[in-house]
């Protein structure tokens, strides 16, 4: 399959989309290729089992053409994306609990000692593997077919999601549906695809099942939730709308037609800003698309209380607090197994492989994406950590341009922080921002890194949440 980004990755055959019982599209057709849900369920499943990423991901159809002219690349990453997308008919067969089933069937069929669920982050996913655990997420991605769409319209886009969303929600009233038209973000695939976060109201049926099944007596269930805000437009019920989002680096002001960010991203993707009439928000500062909803949260709650296993909430102010504070919880979970926890490696975006970095001894810092804000959070903590003696960095390039991107010499200046060892993969490197570089490329990396068995025994939650308050407090964290 072939990723928004030109990404290319392997599903699994289903005749004509359909699970073998036709009573549904399976769940690795609905799930947007290369969205977060996916990628680290993948990526959390496969360390569990003691593999890496490797299966993950190939090169896309421009990774080759780094300097192919941009209405080439635009026209063969959106050709790229049109085949993946859903359609139109294939929106009425989207089942949400399908969904829920094929991410919990990824996990080994084992007893485990928690599990940790909630919103999209790759520390969220180090930690789980820390622990032992699952990871689970509230929510999933779809990317649909637009069909004349174009990336300066964003009331055409709502008009159309309006429709989409109404198919979708006829059968899986159990979801709520954001919309995101985001050009900073998604590029020139905000003009020929709809994104769509649907975020459980409340705790699928194979959860439940998963929980009850597999997790020992009094295991605990970690909620971990992204609570960064953003304007929202309440459409409906089960129906709401953003303009930009939080990961483009961008605030929302930049998204408003006068705005200078919003002229340069448009015009990089195509578009023209005078054709640029958001819709008008009805909700300031409304939960952003990766947020886990209330009623899911809830769900989470009260299973947990009959069921009697104790559950933690892990607030999110930003994605460097959680970053930050898993960083400094495997340097002491390594260093409490007598390795040196001295070796970092700056990950980002999908460019990550938890089962290489336990099996390497490294300590893994993680960039939710390549915008100056996300390195900038990076180097502050570096820059107020012991010093590591060596610093690997793998950028993901975003695919797009935008005046919110980190250039190459800042990537370069995080790796500069190692004492003896200040390495930036080169082939992420290559054509940075606008080729594309699949997940394994991480793996490919970090096979390069030395041995250091056996890896450390699985952490305590209790002491694994304990570390996290006393490092992430003054990061913002908040863990109940």
């Amino acid at each position: 399959m072939v990723s928004e980004r030109g990404k290319v990755e392997p599903v699994h055959k289903v005749h004509k989309g359909l699970t073998a019982d036709g009573a549904g599209l399976a769940g690795d057709r609905v799930v947007a290729v290369s969205s977060p849900a996916r990628v680290l369920v993948a990526a959390t499943a496969r360390a569990l089992r003691g593999v890496d990423c490797a299966d993950l991901g190939h090169a896309g159809p421009v990774s080759r053409f780094p300097g192919a002219p941009e209405p080439v690349r635009r026209a063969a990453v959106s050709r790229a994306a049109g085949r993946v997308a859903l359609t139109m008919a294939q929106v009425d067969e989207v089942d949400a609990a399908r969904v829920a089933r094929w991410f919990v069937d990824q996990y080994p069929r084992q007893r485990y000692p928690g599990v940790l669920i909630g919103s999209p982050h790759g520390a969220a996913a180090h930690l789980a593997v820390a622990l032992g655990v699952p990871w689970l997420p509230a929510g999933f991605e779809m990317s649909v077919h637009w069909t004349g769409g174009a990336v300066d319209r964003p009331a055409a886009a709502l008009e159309h999601g309006e429709v989409l969303a109404a198919r979708l929600l006829a059968g899986n009233p159990d979801v709520h549906l954001r919309q995101v038209h985001c050009p900073a973000s998604r590029g020139p695939l905000t003009g020929v695809t709809v994104s769509l976060a649907a975020r459980w109201r409340a705790l699928p049926a194979a959860y439940t099942q998963f929980l009850a099944d597999r997790l020992t007596p009094g295991a605990p269930v970690v909620l971990v939730r992204d609570a960064r805000t953003w304007p929202v437009l309440e459409r409906g019920p089960g129906h709401s709308f953003q303009v930009g989002c939080p990961a483009s680096g961008l605030d929302p002001v930049d998204f408003h037609p006068d705005s200078h960010a919003l002229r340069q991203v448009l015009r990089s993707v195509g578009g023209d800003a005078a054709r640029w009439e958001p819709p008008e928000m009805s909700v300031p500062s409304g939960a952003a698309e990766h947020g886990v909803d209330s009623g899911f949260e809830l769900a989470a709650r009260d299973w947990a209380a009959r069921r009697e296993h104790p559950l933690h909430r892990v607030l999110v102010p930003r994605p460097a607090a959680l970053s930050a504070g898993v960083a400094d919880l495997y340097r002491h979970w390594l260093r409490g197994a007598g390795k040196t926890g001295d070796r970092l490696v700056v990950e980002c975006g999908r460019l990550l492989d938890p089962w290489q970095v336990v099996r390497a001894g490294l300590v893994p810092y993680w960039c939710e994406n390549a915008t100056r804000r996300s390195v900038d959070e990076a180097e502050w903590w570096l820059a107020g950590s012991e010093t590591f003696s060596s610093v690997d960095v793998l950028p993901e390039p975003p695919g797009v341009r935008s005046p919110a991107l980190a250039g190459l010499p800042q990537w370069l200046a995080v790796a500069g922080f190692g004492r003896r060892r200040r390495a930036l993969d080169r082939t992420a490197a290559r054509g940075y921002p606008v080729t594309s570089v699949p997940t394994r490329r991480a793996t490919e990396v970090l096979r390069a890194q030395p041995y250091d068995l056996p890896t450390p025994p699985p952490l305590g939650a209790a002491e694994a949440l304990s570390v996290l308050r006393d490092s992430g407090g003054h990061q913002g964290l908040l863990i109940s």
